[in-house]
């Protein structure tokens, strides 16, 4: 089922903080995907880390930084430490009872990946460190105390993948100067929608836009959010970040092609598939610092020691093949801004 939800207010730019730096796709805040583990005996002794995930296991994906980090600490998996994969496939319904299976089975320590996830595994226990990755603020959503001082047996990191939201806008209605109305897809099913849509309505408004918020809960609510996209005569398209998306942006850039959709997303492998334009987090980066953290955290480190940690490196991709098939004169201080310009 999709709701649409039309909003106009007042925004808070944004500064630009474009950096050039090599992209590697692992999470995506919003989801990654990491390589079911080998299932061998595990030797007696051998600290056990469970991995929750909101999203799903996407074949051929590289396992990133993530093992790189661990690695950094002294561990690798199947030689020294096991991981136990729990996936919730995009259901977060699942999410409390996978937490709950990882802390009977006594873990070492918890990796949630995406805030569901986090939020999830916070409620199964108080006692287990946690480490996430997220794309929002995890002080407002109740996941730490301070960033500085999470307290508790919580600490990750977080992508600012929502934060970046209005600066996606701003980057879209550049390239789109003459759309007034533009369409943002928020997965209705996530606990936590605001964190997801921050700062897009005020954005709007100092822009002049009218926006429409989109709410899809599985990719089946997809043609039916294209469709009335193309109903409302939207003139571009904002996807936040979810896990939904993530396990389905190659999928989501070819209906954007298909629809004729200016959009933008957080990670480049939607501008690698067609998508008009990204502007996210260097995920790669955030998956080593999650495995540092859970290998530090191994070696006997607390959680509330361990200051959340922040992506502060961004790039802008431009698929300029897309611009000119939509017919979009990008402008030259656009593209001489971006990271990267797919031709």
């Amino acid at each position: 089922m999709v709701e649409v939800e039309s909003r106009k207010r007042g925004p808070e730019p944004l500064g630009d903080a474009l950096r050039r730096r090599d992209f590697i796709k692992v999470i995506g805040g919003a989801a990654a995907a990491w390589p079911l583990a080998a299932r061998a005996q595990q030797p007696a002794g051998m600290p056990v880390i469970g991995f929750l995930s909101t999203g799903s296991p996407v074949r051929g994906a590289g396992t990133g930084g993530f093992p790189q980090g661990l690695l950094e600490t002294g561990y690798a998996e199947g030689r020294n430490v096991a991981i136990e994969y729990r996936w919730a496939n995009n259901d977060y319904e699942r999410l409390p009872a996978l937490a709950a299976d990882l802390v009977r089975r006594k873990v070492a320590v918890i990796v949630a990946n995406g805030g569901p996830a986090a939020v999830a595994a916070k409620a199964a226990t108080g006692t287990i460190p946690i480490v996430f990755s997220l794309a929002v603020d995890p002080v407002e959503a109740g996941l730490v105390a301070s960033l500085s001082r999470p307290g508790g047996n919580l600490t990750g990191i977080t992508s600012l993948g929502a934060e970046l939201g209005p600066k996606r806008l701003e980057l879209l209605h550049e390239t789109v100067p003459t759309a007034a109305k533009i369409g943002v897809l928020v997965d209705s099913a996530n606990p936590l929608p605001e964190a997801l849509s921050r700062g897009l309505q005020t954005a709007a408004d100092t822009l002049g836009l009218q926006l429409h918020v989109l709410h899809a809960r599985s990719e089946r609510d997809f043609d039916t959010v294209f469709a009335t996209l193309l109903q409302l005569r939207l003139g571009g398209l904002v996807i936040t970040p979810a896990a939904l998306f993530g396990n389905r942006i190659q999928y989501l850039a070819r209906l954007t092609i298909r629809h004729a959709v200016p959009a933008i997303d957080q990670s480049r492998a939607f501008a690698a598939a067609g998508g008009l334009m990204s502007y996210g987090g260097t995920f790669g980066v955030a998956a080593r610092l999650l495995g540092s953290y859970t290998g530090r955290i191994l070696k006997g480190e607390k959680p509330a020691d361990l200051p959340v940690q922040q992506s502060a490196k961004f790039e802008l991709i431009i698929n300029i093949k897309t611009a000119k098939t939509l017919g979009l004169n990008v402008p030259p201080s656009l593209l001489a801004t971006a990271d990267e310009v797919i031709e």
